[in-house]
């Protein structure tokens, strides 16, 4: 089973590295670009066997203590297969 968790700051905190991409797509003439947050993810391969209810569990747990701060981060678990 694969899973993905996708990790990105949360919509209160300022996202410097998002601003200078947003910035750098308006020099090259991309003016219709808003706004751009970055983030991370996460691709994760389960072993044989394990539940989706075991994945999703273990995965929002895995995401919430180690892969993201949930202080300024959110995250979103998906699984795939």
């Amino acid at each position: 089973m694969n899973a993905r968790v996708l990790v990105s700051y949360k919509s209160t905190v300022l996202d410097p590295q998002g601003q200078t991409v947003r910035s750098a797509l308006e020099g090259l003439g991309y003016r219709s670009i808003a706004d751009v947050r970055q983030g991370k993810v996460f691709d994760i391969v389960l072993s044989e066997g394990t539940s989706r209810e075991q994945a999703a569990k273990e995965l929002n747990a895995i995401a919430h203590e180690v892969l993201a701060n949930p202080v300024i981060e959110e995250y979103r678990v998906e699984i795939l297969d």
